[in-house]
């Protein structure tokens, strides 16, 4: 089971009400970092409340939603020992986690297609980094945080 921190924009509640009774079904637990109704919201807000949750351990992974999934993964990649992918397919999903180990999966809200979409997170949550050359990739983006002690 895992504990993930999910958030979305205004754009992106329509989905987020789908996905969380997904991810109680699967067996993971989350905390709903808002936004809890269609009145805009900014969502540099919500990317720092799901990110800070995963850097800091609170939250195993993050799962973002905004209108393109674009701005949301933007801000999320501020927070310090976040990796946030924007995935469209479940081949960017595996890739995200396999090669990036990303903590952080970012949605486009508008527009997705709901079962794409679960097929995503599930490929997501389910999909473990593969370390390797990968590992030595992933701690050189570390690198660039310079204050990122690992997670």
């Amino acid at each position: 089971m895992k504990r993930i921190a999910i958030g979305c924009d205004h754009r992106g509640i329509a989905l987020k009400e789908l996905i969380m009774p997904f991810l109680q079904n699967t067996g993971n637990s989350y905390q709903d970092f808002g936004c809890y109704s269609a009145d805009p919201v900014d969502y540099p807000d919500i990317a720092q409340k799901v990110g800070e949750a995963v850097a800091s351990g609170n939250s195993d992974q993050g799962i973002l939603i905004c209108n393109t999934g674009i701005g949301i993964s933007i801000a999320a990649n501020k927070i310090k020992c976040v990796r946030a992918a924007l995935c469209c397919d479940v081949l960017a999903a595996q890739r995200a986690r396999q090669h990036n180990d990303a903590n952080v999966l970012c949605l486009r809200g508008e527009d997705m297609d709901t079962e794409l979409a679960l097929k995503i997170i599930e490929s997501f949550l389910t999909t473990d980094f593969e370390g390797g050359r990968h590992l030595r990739r992933v701690n050189k983006i570390r690198a660039l945080e310079r204050d990122c002690q690992g997670e």
